[in-house]
């Protein structure tokens, strides 16, 4: 009875305190597995696929359980600067979860209901949480206010640009038209969206007090939001014999994918510099996090976008790149996940 009771409130604690960017890892996994089957690992590649319908189900129940238990907390989250683009992991890892069906399986019937179901998440989520920011009377700095998890924003935009291009691939009309245009408005205004958000996320690193804590992993997202606007971009060139507006676009649709490739490629000798500052120089604790799934992301897509845009321009030379990043990303994967099991293991043990 008492270790029935015991496990029950370890159990409220965990969902009172459940991050609201646990859906990184849907995300993680979704695009190490897709990173996968591009590259012929079709056997990882489907089990982790079937790994992530279970973990996507499971912080599913989760999420509702917390916003039935704990309201106040749950949508107080949703408003707050510093961790409610946090929410936008939902939104995204649902579109990736939509490209993986579309792409491992050929689903186009569970692909598209995850994309209206991930469209809808996005509709919420933007217009609840920017809106909210807005009107807010009590508004943090921009110091303590703005991260790189407000770029997930970004990262959920694009998701919708992938499947929406991955859909339109596997439709005919009357949709394929009405589809591709969906995805190129996406890519759009995801790149217009880092642009904005980048600038003052930029403006915060050299202009006040950077301490180690503030290093959080979800600045790692400041390349991945680039590398899946690369993958975006590389799809909808190749959907482009499809659709006239897109041909009358390509060059422009071109030289905007290399310039987003280009931006996420700058971004990884700095993120490295600041880990190794971070972790090496300061000695900030290295302990699991679920906010460390915004870091293995980014590496999983960096590795997918540069094998699809090096298909897409028919470069033919930058193959060794993403195979070499899948691998970093594989083991940083296993890595965390390996974390995320003994913290949570540990936890329970702890207090039951």
């Amino acid at each position: 009875m008492a270790a029935g009771k015991a496990f029950s409130a370890q159990f409220d604690t965990f969902l009172l305190n459940l991050s609201p960017a646990y859906f990184g890892l849907v995300m993680a996994t979704g695009i190490v597995s897709l990173g996968g089957f591009m590259m012929d690992h079709a056997a990882l590649a489907f089990a982790l696929f079937y790994l992530n319908i279970a973990q996507y189900l499971v912080l599913c129940v989760l999420y509702g359980l917390r916003a039935f238990r704990y309201p106040h907390r749950f949508f107080g989250d949703l408003v707050t600067h510093s961790i409610g683009p946090g929410y936008f992991t939902v939104a995204a890892g649902t579109g990736i979860l939509a490209s993986q069906f579309m792409v491992l399986h050929e689903n186009v019937v569970a692909g598209m209901a995850l994309w209206l179901l991930a469209l809808a998440l996005w509709v919420c989520l933007t217009y609840t949480i920017f809106t909210a920011f807005t009107v807010k009377r009590e508004k943090p700095t921009l110091d303590r206010g703005i991260n790189g998890s407000w770029l997930l924003s970004v990262v959920a935009t694009q998701s919708l640009a992938v499947s929406s291009a991955l859909l339109a691939a596997r439709i005919g009309q009357p949709y394929r038209l009405e589809l591709n245009l969906v995805a190129l408005s996406m890519w759009l205004w995801g790149g217009m969206l880092y642009i904005w958000m980048m600038s003052l996320i930029f403006y915060r690193y050299a202009f006040f007090r950077f301490s180690p804590g503030d290093l959080a992993p979800p600045y790692w997202i400041n390349m991945g939001a680039m590398a899946i606007s690369t993958l975006a971009g590389s799809l909808l060139i190749l959907n482009a014999p499809h659709a006239p507006y897109l041909t009358s676009l390509l060059p422009f649709l071109k030289g905007f994918t290399i310039f987003f490739w280009a931006t996420g490629t700058w971004w990884i000798p700095m993120l490295v510099l600041l880990g190794v500052w971070r972790y090496g120089f300061e000695r900030y604790p290295f302990e699991y996090d679920p906010l460390y799934w915004g870091a293995v992301f980014p590496l999983g897509m960096y590795a997918a976008c540069t094998w699809q845009m090096d298909r897409a321009m028919e470069f033919g030379f930058l193959a060794p790149l993403p195979r070499a990043f899948w691998w970093i990303a594989l083991t940083a994967w296993a890595i965390t996940f390996f974390g995320m099991i003994r913290a949570l293991g540990r936890g329970w043990r702890k207090d039951v």
